[in-house]
């Protein structure tokens, strides 16, 4: 009798302690446990710590309450420019309420992936490719709207969303390399002839300035040769007057200067033969008789030739020779004795 007690006492401890065993939960501090009997949800959530069930009656589900890092999977859609982008982002969402999340959606975490991802594409079709580039935070806040919407009612919270990279096609990036070296170009001219206005104003003020004194031109002059001389090379610097060229520039031009100096040049260049020498006739082929070495008479020009290299005359003078008269034959010695008797005293 005695040992049929013992044996129903150690049978009842064993079966209380595989009871214990089988009912005895413990939870995470950052879990939390929702109970489901014979298939019907229990009010109120387990909290973390031990807590007990009714074994092959009672199913504790434990939900995990940390923050969770979901990486979106890269999607290739068209910006409102017609661009072609491919976008990949991160999404990071936690649960709010474990029984929402288990009752709501059979899989919060691929829910909330695919949502993901078409709230991804959506926004690339709404945006630019300028915000898409530089504007990234106000595509993060809409992404995150766009998520936590439907998110809501899966007991699952958005904690925050964001786009990592945006790849773009090659010409898209040589194009937009063009288009920073031309802006930076244009920066650059406009910097550069904001200076050259800056410097033409100073040096207008100077030159005010060196007009009351005229020493002081000379004194700049004469420092601008000392710095040129000052470097080891072997230019020579010769200081040329502007006024100097301004007067050459009004000057007569060159091609009267040497229609003047030709017509010189051929007067004084032309001989004459002296009084003793008698002429001697020529018959030229015509039939005319002309007279070899005949003294050729001065070319008269017309009045104001000598000023030709005054300023303002752009054609040169008109020449016209004098005529003179040329004798046709020459006197014989024969006729002149003749002409000696024939004469009679007056």
């Amino acid at each position: 009798m005695v040992e049929e007690l013992v044996i129903a006492v150690i049978a009842a401890v064993c079966a209380c302690g595989l009871y214990a065993m089988a009912a005895a939960r413990v939870v995470r501090q950052y879990e939390r446990g929702v109970v489901f009997r014979l298939g019907r949800l229990q009010e109120g959530i387990r909290g973390p710590g031990f807590t007990t069930i009714l074994p092959f009656v009672d199913k504790l589900h434990k939900v995990n309450l940390q923050i969770v890092t979901m990486p979106v999977p890269a999607q290739d859609g068209i910006t409102r420019d017609n661009v072609t982008v491919r976008v990949d982002a991160v999404i990071y969402f936690k649960v709010v309420d474990a029984a929402e999340a288990l009752v709501r959606v059979e899989d919060y975490r691929f829910a909330v992936s695919q949502m993901a991802q078409t709230s991804l594409r959506s926004i690339i079709g709404k945006s630019d490719l300028d915000d898409l580039l530089s504007n990234r935070e106000k595509l993060n806040q809409g992404l995150e709207l766009m998520i936590d919407s439907p998110a809501i009612g899966w007991g699952v919270q958005i904690d925050r969303v964001e786009i990592k990279d945006v790849s773009l096609p090659e010409t898209m990036k040589r194009s937009m390399a063009r288009q920073a070296e031309a802006d930076r170009e244009r920066r650059a001219r406009v910097i550069n002839a904001d200076a050259e206005l800056q410097a033409s104003k100073k040096l207008a003020e100077a030159a005010k300035e060196m007009s009351g004194q005229p020493a002081a031109l000379q004194l700049r002059l004469l420092q601008t040769v000392v710095a040129v001389a000052a470097e080891k090379n072997s230019t020579l610097v010769l200081p040329f007057p502007v006024e100097l060229l301004r007067f050459l520039e009004r000057a007569t031009p060159a091609e009267a200067v040497q229609a003047v100096q030709a017509v010189s040049g051929a007067v004084q260049a032309a001989p004459s033969p002296p009084a003793d020498q008698p002429a001697v006739a020529t018959t030229a082929p015509t039939g005319t008789t002309t007279t070899a070495d005949a003294p050729v008479a001065p070319v008269a020009t017309e009045p104001g030739a000598s000023d030709l290299a005054a300023p303002g005359l752009t054609t040169p003078p008109k020449v016209s020779p004098v005529p003179t008269s040329v004798p046709t034959s020459a006197p014989s010695l024969d006729e002149e004795p003749q002409k000696r008797e024939d004469a009679q005293p007056v």
